[in-house]
């Protein structure tokens, strides 16, 4: 499956010092899946005491990136 990471979540990637490589094994590997509204869902993958959060438009070609971020882990109980 493709996987399309949008300019939003390359800012957010910059920000938050997120390597294209934890995007790709947390879409590929993920701690926890959320359902969201409009056909997205939201990745969830633990990292020392963070989440990393992928919000994600998902087709059956494709996984396109919407947004990514670290949050504590102690928010988000996964």
């Amino acid at each position: 499956m493709e996987i399309d990471i949008r300019p939003h979540a390359r800012e957010q990637m910059s920000k938050y010092n997120i390597e294209e490589e934890m995007i790709i094994k947390c879409l590929e590997n993920p701690d926890f899946i959320k359902d969201s509204h409009s056909n997205r869902a939201i990745y969830h993958k633990k990292l020392n005491g963070y989440v990393l959060r992928i919000i994600v438009e998902e087709s059956k070609e494709i996984k396109r990136v919407i947004t990514t971020y670290k949050a504590r882990s102690k928010r988000y109980e996964i």
